[in-house]
């Protein structure tokens, strides 16, 4: 696997619930910590790479403990240059942190991440920011059945491996339609890194496919004056703003390579 393809990790989790003592049930009531018996806990971490086909999965041991799967999917957060979740930024990476915490885990105190949720919120209008409506409304897929509160009670307590199997089938289903949902709507946000630089070590080329076949599409002007010029990839067709001066190197490489024809 080369550098470019281990550019993002498009990942998921899936969680326990907490198993306590509590008298009454409803809205709006007070549990106290106390009242726990159990620790929530990361039930499986599904994953993969862009571009590869492969998704993988790792669950907690026998005994319910998320310790190792954890120590595994941090090795593996750590080769990423961005992480790729729906509500990561909110859920997934806090709840991920969290119990590394708890294990004595050490991770990266901040990761690149791109959350699709907040890039739903913040550059759409969709009528539902949930990502089984968005995959639907983009016709990339949905989320799988799960049964309903029965299969975590399954999983939980009664260590069905069959509901294992059907969590974790759900969960990578979830990582396979998030890195849908990222391809169609990453030409419209803000790229986080510049893989062109990671692939060809040149500023002049495309943030996100490495393409150094540019074009101009239109330059501003700062209140101080300052020309920021924006382009637009041949290849991938992403816009994003440059400086002048590498536009400046950008114009000059083409005309070199036209007198080298």
């Amino acid at each position: 696997m080369n550098k470019l393809n281990k550019k993002r990790l498009f990942f998921d989790i899936e969680t326990s619930p907490n198993i306590g003592f509590f008298w009454q049930s409803g809205y709006k009531l007070n549990i106290p910590y106390g009242n726990i018996l159990k620790e929530r806990a990361i039930i499986c971490i599904c994953y993969k790479w862009e571009g590869d086909d492969k998704v993988y999965s790792l669950n907690w041991d026998k005994n319910q403990d998320d310790k190792v799967m954890l120590e595994k999917f941090i090795v593996v957060a750590n080769e990423a240059y961005e992480l790729v979740g729906h509500n990561g930024d909110r859920f997934d990476l806090p709840w991920i942190r969290t119990r590394c915490l708890f294990h004595g885990i050490p991770c990266f105190p901040n990761y690149t991440t791109i959350d699709t949720l907040k890039q739903a919120r913040s550059k759409f209008r969709f009528n539902s920011n949930r990502l089984d409506y968005i995959a639907q409304y983009l016709g990339v897929g949905e989320k799988s059945e799960t049964g309903g509160f029965d299969l975590w009670k399954d999983i939980v307590l009664n260590n069905s491996q069959i509901a294992m199997k059907t969590m974790i089938d759900y969960c990578k289903n979830d990582v396979v339609i998030l890195e849908k949902v990222f391809q169609h709507i990453k030409n419209y946000v803000p790229h986080k890194s510049h893989f062109g630089v990671l692939e060809t070590g040149e500023k002049t080329s495309c943030p996100e496919c490495g393409s150094e076949d540019l074009r101009h599409s239109q330059t501003r002007y700062s209140a101080a004056g300052t020309p920021r010029v924006q382009v637009q990839c041949n290849d991938c067709h992403k816009y994003h703003t440059i400086a002048n001066r590498t536009y400046e190197s950008i114009i000059t490489k083409q005309l070199e390579k036209k007198t080298e024809k």
